[in-house]
C-alpha cells in the first residue's frame, strides 16, 4: 500500500508538469525525471533501478498528455499529418530500441546521459535556440533516420520528443507554430513505443517496487497523469496573458538547478 502522502506528491508533481507544459509547451520529462528518481529514492524503492522506472513511468505519462494537446493542435488544423506519417517508423523503431537497450544499463550511466541532456535543454531554453531555415525536409529514408535518433535520445530520457523534433523541423522550413503541434502527435508514438520497451525490459527484473509493469510505477504514473491533464489548461490560459520569454528563463534556470543536484549524486 503506497502512503497517502506520497500519492499527493505524485499527484502535485503532475500538477507543476502540466502547468509548465500548457505554459511553456515543453514536455514534462525534464522534470519528472530528476523529481522522481529523487521521490524514489527517498523512499527507498527499487534501489539502483529509479532511472529506468522515472524513465519509464514519464514517457507512460506523455501518452495522456500528449492526446490533449494534439486535440487541441489538430482543431487549429497546424499539425502536418504527413511528416508524422513519414517520421513515425523511425520513431517507434529507434525509441523502442532505445528503452530496450536502457532497461539493461546500469543506472550510473543513463544518469550521466540524463544530466548532460539537462545542461544541453537548459542553454537551449536559455538562448532561445532556433536554427535558422535553409533547406527542404529529407527524404523518407532520410526522415526515418532522423526519427529514430529523436526516439532514440527521447527513451533515453523519457521526453516527447521536442527538445529534438522542433529545432529539426525548424531547420528544414516548418514554421515555429506548426513545428510544435507537429511535435505535440510526434510524441504520442514516443509514449506508445517507450512505455512499451520499458514495460518489457523491466518485465523480468527482480526487486521493483509493487505497483509496477515492467518499470513504469503505477501509483506515480496515476498522480502524474491525472494533475498534469487538469493543469495543464491553466498554463495554457497564462501562456496567452504573459510574456512567456522571462518565463523560459526561469525554467532554464530550474533545469539548471536538476542538472546539478543530480550530477552531485554521481
Amino acid at each position: 500500500m503506497v502512503d497517502p502522502a506520497w500519492l499527493a506528491a505524485y499527484g502535485g508533481l503532475g500538477l507543476a508538469v502540466g502547468f509548465v507544459a500548457g505554459l511553456l509547451g515543453v514536455g514534462g520529462g525534464l522534470i519528472i525525471v530528476p523529481v522522481l528518481i529523487m521521490m524514489l529514492h527517498a523512499q527507498g524503492l527499487a534501489a539502483g533501478m529509479e532511472p529506468q522506472l522515472a524513465l519509464g513511468t514519464s514517457l507512460a505519462s506523455i501518452l495522456f498528455t500528449s492526446l490533449s494537446s494534439v486535440r487541441a493542435h489538430h482543431r487549429h488544423g497546424a499539425v502536418e499529418w504527413p511528416l508524422v506519417r513519414r517520421i513515425a517508423p523511425g520513431i517507434v523503431v529507434g525509441t523502442l530500441i532505445g528503452a530496450l537497450l536502457a532497461a539493461q544499463m546500469s543506472a550510473w550511466v543513463l544518469k550521466v546521459f540524463f544530466v548532460a541532456f539537462l545542461f544541453y535543454a537548459a542553454i537551449q531554453m536559455w538562448l532561445d535556440f532556433k536554427p535558422a531555415p535553409h533547406r527542404s525536409l529529407p527524404d523518407r529514408i532520410g526522415t526515418t533516420v532522423a526519427g529514430s535518433v529523436i526516439g532514440g535520445v527521447s527513451s533515453w530520457v523519457g521526453i516527447g520528443g521536442g527538445t529534438l523534433s522542433v529545432p529539426f523541423m525548424l531547420w528544414h522550413n516548418v514554421t515555429l507554430h506548426r513545428a510544435i503541434a507537429t511535435s505535440s502527435a510526434i510524441g504520442f508514438p514516443i509514449a506508445i513505443a517507450g512505455a512499451l520497451g520499458y514495460v518489457l525490459g523491466g518485465w523480468e527484473v527482480s526487486d521493483r517496487p509493487a505497483g509496477n509493469l515492467g518499470f513504469i510505477y503505477l501509483p506515480a504514473l496515476g498522480g502524474i497523469a491525472v494533475g498534469s491533464v487538469l493543469m495543464a489548461p491553466f498554463g495554457a490560459r497564462t501562456a496567452h496573458r504573459t510574456s512567456v520569454r522571462p518565463l523560459k528563463k526561469i525554467f532554464s534556470i530550474l533545469l539548471l538547478v536538476l542538472a546539478l543536484r543530480m550530477a552531485s549524486t554521481l
